[in-house]
């Protein structure tokens, strides 16, 4: 199985290089008969690389340890819960699970269109098979997973302990879900460039896997916020790191892309804008593959150092004057259909709104690449944290925030006076009210204050939309009113979608806003001995070390101190704090010690503690306790957000029949029609 895998890649990689070039070749001159070819070659690459990720898993499986990549993250005691997501934890296997992902999309975009879009899909072929030729090139030339090792070793060396958390599972799988779909979009963006054909036809082939690529990204970005939260024991869930800014990324273009999109269906306006964001989006994807295996950051996200990394940043240099000569030559088409009207209109929120999307995501690509290019210059790494990205980002995610309120509800064109006044009247009185009650029960944070008054502006918006919506379904057709919410979102689910998302969106700047508050102490304890820490809320938690013990557990070895809780004097339970020493079948320690964090959550604040160790082998214990405001908001806001991405991209049913009944209009009467 495993030399079949490894004929497979280089099968694959002919396939790959013939496809591509019939498919350009079907492009230039029209011929169905090499489209077709190339469209069967995505098909023909898509079952190789299965075959080769069969052989890979079968290894993972067998712990066949002759292949390098088994060794190295599996071994005889790792739970086969975690041998499945050993599959993509290193390096090698993640790129051939990247190219078989890859593979999967193209395999469904050629399915289903089939009979359409027959001028674009030839170069639409093109691209996906380019990009997923490099993957396997990559492979067989640079880091390839069924590279054998000279001898057996009895046992391997197992999984990263961070690693084996049910949300790594999860995590890695939505984040490369949502980096690889993008390159669809990205495919019939350049297939429109290239062919000329440069309507809305290409815009509607992708709306389903625009919207399917931010919700992946949108799960992983939450779910790694709370591997990181529950994982790594540093008491947040956002330090932007390298890796973290590099999903973050390709997320903004896409959300900002999702956004203007719209003005083109509906104006003929930004198509300049759509196609450059489609393009910036796969590129920061790249960008973002290109830092986690270059070496050139640090990062606890990030794969060792290797050569693969200049493999990608030439791809991305090779894509990137592609797409751009491509953009540039077709630019004088471009031109809008109809122009800006009014600065106080829709057109020009979400205008506003994509100026202010591009300047975030610059700002985050700049604080990232900016250590790297001051040493490559300088020779010294200055290093660029926290305090700059919130310094720039937290304005100018609050005026998003806002716009996130305004847009839905300006007019078209121009907004009159009569229209503002009917649509913010309540939104804007929320939001003076908020702000001036937390003023006056003097909350210490301004942007906190901003934060929450603009969070009630949006939600107020949000549900007075819901609330017309749903009241004029219950006037015209005597709908129960839940049976009229439920229709109302069922016929518009592009439209209430998106107000569920912006809901979500208002959770997590709840709980981002929370952590203006976060309390931290560190305390040592002997048993029976007590601390205390009060919340922002006035709460006071008083906790007693129990003691310290020491067992076995599946593959590692446990040191685990408990606490018993009170909160405000009242008994609530008992927190265990762990360190793990994770172990080979052979007893051997195979990774430094890992963290496990006990956390005490409500709705409005957790506590977070983290047993950091024992004074000289003792059980007398060192805590660092945290309390965490807003944090369950974060969560739960990232579920309403996938709610409300799934609401969107869930296909339209045909609705009801239309009866038609004819009756004679009699004099002093008026017809009414009606579904």
């Amino acid at each position: 199985m495993t030399d079949l895998g490894n004929i497979a890649l280089w099968i694959a990689l002919l396939i790959g290089v013939y496809g591509s070039v019939v498919g350009f070749l079907a492009g230039r001159s029209g011929r169905a008969e090499l489209a077709l070819s190339a469209e069967r070659s995505v098909y023909v690459v898509w079952g190789l690389l299965a075959i080769a990720s069969a052989a890979l898993m079968r290894a993972l499986l067998a712990h066949d340890f002759t292949i390098e990549y088994v060794a190295a993250y599996t071994s005889r005691n790792l739970p086969v819960f975690y041998t499945w997501s050993a599959f993509y934890a290193g390096q090698k296997g993640s790129l051939l699970f990247w190219a078989i992902v890859l593979a999967s999309f193209s395999a469904i975009a050629m399915l289903v269109n089939r009979g359409k879009n027959r001028e674009l899909m030839p170069y639409v072929a093109v691209v996906l098979l380019v990009t997923i030729t490099f993957f396997i090139a990559v492979m067989v030339f640079a880091s390839n997973p069924f590279e054998r090792l000279g001898f057996t070793p009895p046992d391997g060396r197992g999984l990263n302990p961070q690693l084996q958390n049910p949300g790594m599972v999860i995590h890695p799988p939505m984040l490369y879900l949502g980096y690889i779909s993008i390159a669809v979009p990205f495919a019939f963006a350049i297939a429109a460039l290239a062919s000329g054909k440069l309507d809305t036809a290409w815009l509607a082939a992708i709306r389903r896997w625009t919207i399917m690529s931010w919700l992946f990204l949108s799960v992983g970005i939450v779910l790694g916020m709370w591997w990181a939260y529950v994982e790594l024991g540093w008491g947040g869930y956002w330090a932007w790191d390298p890796v973290e800014n590099a999903s973050l990324m390709p997320w903004l273009a896409m959300t900002a892309f999702l956004h203007s999109v719209m003005i083109q269906e509906k104006r003929g306006m930004l198509k300049k804008w759509n196609i450059g964001l489609i393009i910036g989006a796969f590129l920061l994807s790249i960008f973002g593959t290109f830092l986690t295996r270059s070496g050139v950051i640090s990062s606890v996200h990030s794969f060792a150092q290797s050569n693969v990394g200049w493999f990608f940043l030439i791809f991305l240099v090779l894509a990137g004057l592609s797409a751009f000569t491509l953009l540039s030559y077709r630019w004088p088409q471009l031109a809008a259909e109809s122009t800006l009207e009014s600065m106080v209109s829709r057109e020009a929120a979400f205008l506003f709104n994509n100026l202010i999307f591009v300047v975030i995501t610059f700002s985050v690509f700049w604080g990232t690449v900016f250590p790297v290019l001051s040493e490559w210059v300088r020779g010294t790494k200055v290093t660029v944290g926290p305090p700059f990205f919130n310094l720039v980002n937290i304005p100018l995610g609050l005026l998003l925030l806002l716009l996130t309120g305004i847009g839905p509800l300006v007019a078209w064109r121009k907004a009159s006076t009569a229209n503002l006044r009917r649509q913010f009247i309540w939104p804007v009185a929320g939001m003076v009210l908020t702000g001036a009650a937390l003023a006056l029960l003097r909350m210490s944070d301004a942007w906190a204050i901003v934060a929450y008054a603009l969070a009630v502006f949006v939600t107020v918006t949000v549900a007075q939309e819901f609330v017309r919506g749903t009241a004029a379904r219950h006037r015209q057709y005597h709908e129960a009113w839940p049976l009229a919410v439920v229709r109302l979102v069922g016929r518009n689910r592009r439209r209430y979608g998106g107000y569920v998302v912006h809901l979500g969106m208002v959770m997590l700047f709840v709980g981002f806003a929370g952590l203006a508050f976060k309390k931290e102490m560190e305390v040592t304890l002997k048993p029976g001995q007590t601390a205390e820490i009060r919340s922002p809320y006035g709460h006071v938690y008083r906790v007693t070390h129990q003691g310290v013990s020491q067992y076995e557990q599946l593959n590692r070895f446990v040191t685990a101190a408990s606490l018993d809780v009170y909160r405000d004097g009242k008994y609530v339970g008992v927190m265990k704090s762990e360190k793990r020493q994770h172990m080979d079948s052979m007893g051997q320690p195979t990774f430094e010690p890992s963290t496990v964090v006990a956390i005490r959550s409500d709705v409005r604040e957790d506590l977070y503690v983290v047993f950091a160790g024992s004074v000289q082998g003792t059980e007398e214990a060192v805590y660092r306790l945290t309390i965490n405001p807003l944090v369950w908001w974060v969560w739960y806001g990232g579920l309403v957000l996938a709610i409300g991405g799934l609401i969107s991209m869930w296909p339209t049913g045909r609705g009801p029949k239309i009866v038609a009944r004819r009756r004679a209009l009699e004099a002093g009467y008026v017809a009414r029609v009606g579904a």
